[in-house]
């Protein structure tokens, strides 16, 4: 569950500079988190990196920050990258309308295979607007 601080602190560059030490994996500094976001300044990845800190989602380990608490739970990492678990959902949803509507299709629609397949096209549409609501609202 997300508390009401962590969310706060996930907004804007400060997001981003929690993604990108999630997607890093491995201990950053400052500046390594300024050059890597194209921040204007040191002390601005500071301001974001001790954000992050205070709402416990990070924490500094031997001059270089690391993920505390990951909590981007909408999420699925898959080596450097960060998916939406709804976008594999969707993918799998269509495949399936896919293999309904060309292999399995009968001579005969029957009223059995309309609502299967309209089921289908349900879900893939479902699991599509979750993925749409998660990459619009930068939770990923």
């Amino acid at each position: 569950m997300v508390s009401a601080s962590d969310e706060d602190a996930l907004k804007g560059n400060s997001l981003e500079v929690y993604r990108f030490l999630l997607r890093n994996g491995k201990p950053a500094g400052v500046r390594e988190v300024q050059r890597a976001l194209n921040l204007s300044t040191p002390s601005l990845a500071s301001y974001h990196l001790s954000k992050l800190e205070e709402a416990g989602l990070i924490k500094k380990e031997n001059g270089n920050y690391v993920i505390n608490k990951i909590i981007l739970e909408d999420c699925i990492k898959v080596n450097r990258f960060l998916i939406p678990r709804f976008l594999c959902y969707a993918v799998f949803a269509f495949l399936l309308l896919t293999t309904e509507l060309t292999v399995l299709r009968p001579n005969v629609v029957t009223s059995f295979y309309f609502f299967a397949t309209v089921g289908t096209l349900a879900c893939a549409v479902a699991f599509s607007y979750e993925t749409v609501k998660v990459w619009s609202k930068g939770g990923f």
